[in-house]
């Protein structure tokens, strides 16, 4: 397999900085933004890339087509990752303008000029918004969603839409993470035959190729902590409500959300600050205990685990030894750093997963028939979308079938007692009566977990080979949660995920920050082509 390594493929940024016929905004760049050493994109955070931009060293332009250049050298070509499913054609003259407003003295703040990358689920103009379906690849929103208005505000450059899992792997339960019929397959950048897990898969196969500088995924029960296990990056699933969910195609209103995928807790911690808002047009916001939006970027506190009481949930472990011998090294770090560790139980863990799925059910039809309705997209209902798989099967069913389509049409309506019983019982069971009741029994300030196994192989023919993780309870209770890399197995990436209450991020952030900090876990990945099976017996 031939491929352009990573060190050279950084490179691009000195073509980049040098004066390109490609643009004429470029020929105005600094001398000194020529200069900038060829390891600049590799592991980039956020506060490396602003210090260069305030001191004149790199432009906005500079970065923004070192990383256009990048993802065709290793997205689209070389290990040809497929996780770039659109390139914004406006990025430049974004990334030039705030180049223009930072030359007059004006910065918005720490994502100013920065390459963020979308998962295509959210609307953002001018590009398609499609859930990885061909039925909506000619949908051009005409409105960017409440949260890339208010990355734009912060000064954000859209670089453009990642690939997922089509619909956000609410389709079959046969289907294969990061295979979209629009965007076909995403591998994992580690180890290329293994799946980047869960629907934001495209986000954070990209985000660890250092393809920009930060990504946004989404999450119903595990598409943003699952990819970003397996991808050696922080993901951090938001209380539901805490961002407006304004523009997302939805799978379900009481749990989707959308959240940071990077490359470090800080870098999450930035952006989360810029998304951080309420919004009226989404009624989850009306459940924050605040209106006024939290500085997450404060809550980076290095010493933060002295003290503090974490409780390991070890009935989410013993999926996978290796997986488990790394979360006791974990533990053991937690240790170290000041933190007193305990074993805790969740009471009602796995008691709440059939209602969890009826919910999904009762909620996928009418949540996705009112965005449809709402944008005025090809496909108008989730009956016409049926009847369009069936229709193009060779291209949209030509690995796995659309069951939980015809599931979730099956269902009635939202007013329903079945339906109310099992979201009243979900709530309850994984929230008040799972997490709360398990971080009350012992002081806890959070619970941790391997966030996932290892990555398995990517098999079309037969689907995930899902084995065990450790964010369900978050999910399903609406609450925060957090991963940080903790490790390898076979150079593989592994994560912990740290859970809390309700409107607990700033707490989960010390405490993701001070592990990060302790233990500097993540490596880049080598692009290799594969690895022995990590041992799941």
């Amino acid at each position: 397999m031939r491929y352009l390594p990573l060190a050279l493929a950084v490179t691009v940024l000195l073509s980049a900085c040098q004066p390109d016929t490609r643009s004429p905004a470029t020929s105005n760049m600094t001398t000194a933004a020529s200069t900038l050493p060829a390891s600049a994109l590799e592991e980039a955070t956020v506060l490396d890339l602003q210090r260069k931009m305030s001191a004149g060293t790199l432009t906005s332009h500079a970065l923004v087509q070192a990383y256009l250049d990048r993802i065709a050298a290793i997205d689209s070509a070389g290990p040809h990752l497929n996780a770039v499913i659109e390139r914004n054609p406006d990025a430049l003259k974004e990334a030039d303008r705030l180049d223009g407003e930072r030359k007059a003295g004006k910065v918005r703040g720490p994502l100013h000029g920065i390459p963020v990358l979308l998962k295509d689920n959210i609307d953002a103009f001018p590009m398609v918004n499609s859930a990885g379906s061909l039925a909506l690849a000619n949908h051009h929103p005409k409105n960017d969603a409440y949260l890339v208005r208010k990355l734009r505000a912060a000064g954000a450059v859209i670089l453009g839409k990642t690939n997922l899992s089509e619909w956000a792997n609410f389709r079959s339960t046969h289907s294969s993470s990061g295979w979209s019929g629009r965007g076909g397959q995403t591998k994992n950048p580690y180890v290329l035959d293994r799946s980047p897990c869960g629907s934001s898969a495209g986000t954070g196969s990209a985000i660890a190729a250092n393809l920009a500088t930060v990504g946004i995924g989404t999450e119903t029960d595990g598409s943003i902590i699952c990819p970003a296990a397996v991808a050696g990056l922080v993901g951090i699933k938001p209380t539901v409500g805490l961002i407006s969910r304004d523009g997302i195609i939805p799978i379900s209103f009481s749990q989707d959300t959308a959240g940071p995928m990077t490359r470090s807790v800080a870098d999450a911690a930035a952006l989360l600050t810029a998304l951080d808002g309420p919004d009226t047009s989404d009624a989850a916001s009306n459940e924050r205990p605040t209106r006024a939006p939290i500085d997450y970027i404060s809550h980076l506190n290095a010493e933060a685990l002295k003290g503090a009481r974490i409780g390991v949930v070890r009935k989410l472990m013993g999926f996978e030894p290796a997986t488990d011998a790394v979360m006791e090294q974990a533990i053991a770090a937690l240790k170290a750093a000041g933190a007193t560790v305990v074993d805790a139980q969740i009471p009602t863990l796995g008691q709440w997963d059939d209602a969890e799925s009826e919910v999904l059910k009762y909620e996928f039809k009418p949540g996705l028939n009112t965005y449809l309705a709402r944008n005025a997209t090809p496909i108008h209902s989730l009956a016409e979308l049926i009847a369009y798989n069936q229709q193009h099967a060779n291209t949209e069913m030509p690995h796995f079938a659309q069951e939980l389509f015809e599931q979730s049409q099956a269902k009635g309506a939202l007013n329903e007692t079945a339906y109310i019983n099992a979201r009243d019982k979900t709530r309850r069971l994984a929230g008040p009566e799972g997490i709360d009741a398990a971080l009350k029994a012992q002081q806890l300030d959070a619970l941790v977990a391997p966030a996932m196994t290892t990555a398995w192989p990517i098999d079309l023919a037969h689907g995930d080979k899902f084995i065990g993780a450790g964010y369900g309870p978050a999910a399903a209770a609406r609450y925060p949660s957090l991963t940080v890399p903790m490790g390898q197995v076979q150079g593989l990436p592994v994560g912990i995920v740290f859970m809390g209450t309700a409107w607990s991020e700033p707490r989960l952030i010390e405490l993701g920050y001070a592990f990060e900090q302790a233990t500097h876990a993540r490596k880049p990945p080598q692009f290799l082509p594969t690895v022995v099976q990590p041992d799941r017996n």
